[in-house]
């Protein structure tokens, strides 16, 4: 059976050699040999009574309630794992759950983020959006619609409101580029931009469904918001248009 030093515990367990002289003078945890030159080795069953009280500490139990437990008859140790295990887990959902609020908040702070859902729809009627919104889940899914609004969620404001700006820029200029074949080379370098913005708004993922979606938001906000930068596509000519060159540049990255 191998003994361990102090020191060797102390770096095994990550845990203080000043921690386990005190849990020696504390009898938390005795060494099971000491040598005759006064040095402490420990074996399997202080492994194991280690694990314990370490265990019971990450729960906050105080040092004498641990020491009473551990030395009670009736103490079972497989069924204090079991215990240790369904309490930890229980503190890791709620260790994930404080975490994925603090990200949030991060990014909050950092980048003024659009947090409701609303925000995305700002300007648009409401019962237009509801209407729109229930469309699109119909057709879509929740899953696509949520996704798309989540990643919108996550960018700033103003970072928003530039790519909006761009693609109306883009959409403008496409309306002059019409006469010209879908795979000419302007053409061509305006839906390689678009592509872009639209990757980074849809988190980076181009599925049709999400493409198609974000396309009829902007439509939206064009609708309802004239004076306002966004992709708005104003005829049915120009959308047939950039979705004829979309697929000329998809096919040329294949």
């Amino acid at each position: 059976m191998d003994n361990y030093s102090v020191k060797k515990l102390s770096r095994l367990a990550g845990v203080s050699v000043r921690t386990l002289h005190l849990y020696d003078k504390m009898d938390l945890l005795k060494p099971s040999v000491r040598t005759v030159a006064g040095y402490r080795l420990y074996g399997e069953q202080e492994l194991l009574r280690l694990q314990q009280i370490l265990f019971y500490r990450e729960l906050d139990f105080p040092l004498k309630e641990i020491g009473a437990l551990l030395d009670d008859p009736a103490f079972d140790l497989l069924q204090a794992l079991e215990g240790h295990k369904t309490a930890l887990l229980a503190r890791k959902e709620r260790i994930n759950t404080l975490i994925g609020t603090i990200e949030k908040t991060l990014v909050t702070l950092k980048n003024q983020t659009m947090l409701q859902a609303e925000d995305l729809y700002e300007g648009i009627p409401r019962e237009k959006v509801v209407a729109y919104r229930t469309a699109a889940i119909s057709q879509w899914g929740n899953e696509t619609v949520s996704a798309v609004e989540s990643t919108l969620r996550e960018l700033g404001k103003d970072e928003m409101e530039k790519m909006q700006t761009t693609l109306h820029d883009i959409s403008t200029r496409l309306t002059t580029l019409m006469s010209k074949d879908p795979g000419n080379q302007e053409v061509q370098q305006c839906i390689a931009l678009r592509y872009q913005i639209i990757t980074r708004l849809t988190g980076g993922k181009i599925e049709t469904g999400k493409l198609e979606y974000f396309r009829k938001l902007g439509e939206l906000y064009a609708e309802n918001n004239p004076g306002m930068p966004a992709d708005g596509l104003p005829n049915r000519q120009l959308a047939q248009f950039i979705q004829n060159a979309t697929h000329h540049y998809l096919k040329t990255k294949q």
